[in-house]
């Protein structure tokens, strides 16, 4: 199908920013050509059905004169030649590359009713075919057209991402300021951006405070707050402020790059739905050509006429096309993965996305998903005489500098209100799943969590009060005291579970934290369970303990500890900027920390699956009905469809598709 591979050329080049618009105007020329041709056809139509016997026959005038019909086959070879030469030129490209379909199909239609046409014009007894097979070409050429739009518009989404990104970007340079090229932006520059530009780069906020609208690329509706240190994304909106930004990715590493990058590949990745639609298509091509053949050669027997028999065989040909069935899934996936994208759905694994009808269970991760992931040091003790608690959070406070998980910086945030300056460390180490440790003035100082303490010091343990997280400080192997952390529930949380369980979905807590923390959010937010004091390998035992007992199971992650359960659930979800691992082993990749995005994924999920079906069912449906119907089975009845009839069903029936496909949407 050449326009269809053009279409997709036209998303493949997204890749490639300053190869856009080349390709763009490509796939518009291609357009323009279809609505040419069109024109030049229906022009030359309207003298080809009134030179036609039998429309003079039908409507009951005489128009004959000498050589009118010689007149009749000129204007119908111009009609064949320049009007069906997209199809004439397609079957070439089908048969070298041993694919027929749509292009061989139309072809076989327009060149046999051509033939036998001019046949009768030079001497075989018999009527033209000619005015139905212009407007056989008319239809076909209407209905590629018309398809063409649809299938820009369904990508219309993905070319707005594009052109997110501004053309250039005020670089500074010593003390003057120059305009560069976005794309020649390198980490470490610096950019002035003014009130009411375009982002051009990735970066770090180091001069001036502004709001952004982000929502082209998050959904986030508000715009956000942005002050020095504050990070920014290529392609969001600036507010009222005048900000200056050190570049941290270039052009190609860039967010926006990545979603388009992404989004890309998910539109050109074929999931189970589309290769069982690949394989309906070929099949059908063949079910075309055969039935053809079969129609032919039982209308030739038992039929009035060489004519009749080979009107017949031509209309199911055409009515056969499985133009709808091959467009009907990948119009869909084009809409769900751009518009998914503009949701801060990020789709990489098409199966997993359309799979995501299938869950029973979704694993929650705690902090910083169904929590703020802020924490707040509540309270902190010694348990040690000869250490001061002001000097136990000191130390914490020191050791948690080198770390980025939100309960450290909690400690750190702690620890500058109370202006405790921070100790070198040395011999630092992250001890997975336990905490970490190092060295400070000589002693050995180690970060625990209450697991740790349990198993080698059970005696020290502290009962922490409700939905309060403890860690340990460890001086030469000796308990010194605790630090108690608070993290506040998300007001969407509680909405999010809500909608799962009102579409029959299980919720399950999933925390490294203590048990009674873990059953207090639970509990509040009316989960179906929780595991609790889980270490980072017994993640994907849990993930595993669910599916044994026969659930289909997302697991939503953040972290690198989460890769292993990412990759073992049958959906992985990572959440939020997430790190690279565990956007890697996910499957699809939100860009928010906001459990309601898990229920948008999933719904939205869902209402995809639903239109490839209502698409396939349309396409499938609609050929089973018109086979027969072309191949004259009511012929006795008086019902018969000309090939003209034929062609305008089957351009229907894919315009149908590519409606059904434009009206999906996202609920947040």
């Amino acid at each position: 199908m050449e326009h269809q591979h053009a279409s997709h050329d036209s998303m493949q080049h997204k890749m490639n920013p300053s190869m856009d618009h080349a390709r763009h105007d490509h796939h518009a020329m291609m357009i323009d050509d279809f609505r040419r041709r069109f024109f030049v056809t229906l022009i030359l139509t309207v003298p080809i059905i009134l030179l036609s016997p039998m429309i003079q026959l039908w409507i009951g005038f005489n128009l004959q004169f000498t050589s009118s019909n010689y007149i009749l086959f000129a204007l119908s070879t111009v009609v064949f030649i320049y009007g069906g030469w997209p199809f004439l030129k397609g079957i070439v490209s089908e048969v070298k590359d041993r694919r027929p379909g749509m292009m061989t199909l139309i072809a076989i239609a327009i060149t046999t009713a051509y033939v036998y046409s001019v046949a009768t014009v030079f001497g075989l007894p018999g009527m033209d075919f000619f005015w139905e097979l212009a407007t056989l070409i008319l239809i076909m050429l209407l209905g590629h057209w018309l398809e063409m739009k649809s299938i820009a518009g369904a990508s219309r989404e993905l070319e707005l991402l594009v052109k997110l990104m501004p053309a250039k970007a005020h670089m500074l340079h010593g003390s003057h300021v120059m305009d560069v090229d976005t794309g020649s932006l390198k980490a470490g520059d610096i950019i002035i951006i003014k009130p009411g530009e375009k982002v051009p780069a990735d970066g770090v906020i180091i001069e001036g405070n502004t709001s952004i609208d982000e929502s082209m690329l998050t959904g986030e509706a508000i715009p956000i707050e942005k002050t020095v240190n504050s990070n920014v994304i290529a392609g969001s909106l600036n507010g009222n402020g005048s900000i200056n930004v050190r570049v941290t990715h270039n052009a190609a590493e860039s967010y926006l790059t990545q979603v388009i990058k992404l989004v890309h590949d998910a539109q050109n990745a074929k999931s189970k739905t589309q290769l069982l639609a690949d394989t309906a298509a070929k099949w059908l091509t063949y079910i075309a050509l055969a039935s053809g053949a079969v129609t032919f050669i039982y209308w030739q027997a038992a039929g009035p006429s060489l004519a009749f028999a080979i009107e017949r065989m031509v209309t199911v040909i055409v009515i056969c096309c499985p133009h709808a069935l091959g467009l009907a899934v990948p119009l869909v996936v084009a809409k769900s993965t751009s518009l998914s994208a503009k949701h801060g759905l990020l789709i990489k694994n098409r199966t997993a996305f359309e799979n995501s009808r299938k869950i029973t269970t979704v694993i929650f991760d705690k902090t910083g998903t169904l929590t703020v992931g802020k924490f707040q040091v509540v309270r902190y003790e010694s348990l040690d005489a000869t250490v001061d608690a002001s000097t136990l959070l000191q130390l914490a406070a020191s050791m948690e500098g080198r770390s980025e998980h939100p309960i450290a910086t909690g400690i750190v945030r702690k620890g500058k209100e109370l202006n405790l300056a921070p100790l070198p460390v040395t011999d630092f180490k992250a001890i997975t799943g336990t905490g970490i440790e190092g060295m400070i003035q000589g002693k050995k100082i180690s970060v625990v969590s209450p697991g740790f303490v349990k198993t080698n010091y059970p005696d020290k343990l502290i009962a922490s009060r409700e939905r309060e997280t403890l860690v340990y400080l460890i001086i030469d192997e000796k308990v010194a005291g605790f630090i108690a952390l608070a993290d506040e529930i998300r007001p969407e949380s509680k909405s999010a579970i809500t909608t799962l369980r009102q579409h029959q979905i299980k919720s399950i807590l999933l925390t490294g934290d203590n048990a009674k923390v873990a059953e207090s959010v639970a509990k509040e937010l009316q989960m179906d369970g929780f595991f609790a004091e889980v270490l980072p390998h017994q993640k994907l035992n849990k993930v595993k303990e669910l599916q044994q007992k026969g659930e289909f199971v997302a697991m939503t992650g953040d972290g690198v500890n989460d890769a292993p359960a990412l990759a073992q659930a049958d959906i992985g979800i990572a959440v939020g900027s997430g790190s690279d691992i565990a956007a890697e082993t996910a499957g699809i990749v939100l860009v928010k920390s906001n459990p309601n995005d898990v229920v948008s994924l999933i719904l939205f999920g869902q209402a995809t699956y639903r239109k490839m079906v209502q698409n396939l069912a349309w396409a499938t449906g609609y050929n089973v009905i018109a086979l027969p119907l072309a191949a004259g089975i009511l012929y006795q009845s008086g019902i018969l469809l000309s090939p003209a009839v034929g062609a305008v069903l089957m351009s229907l029936s894919t315009i149908v598709v590519a409606i059904n496909a434009s009206s999906l949407k996202v609920n947040t």
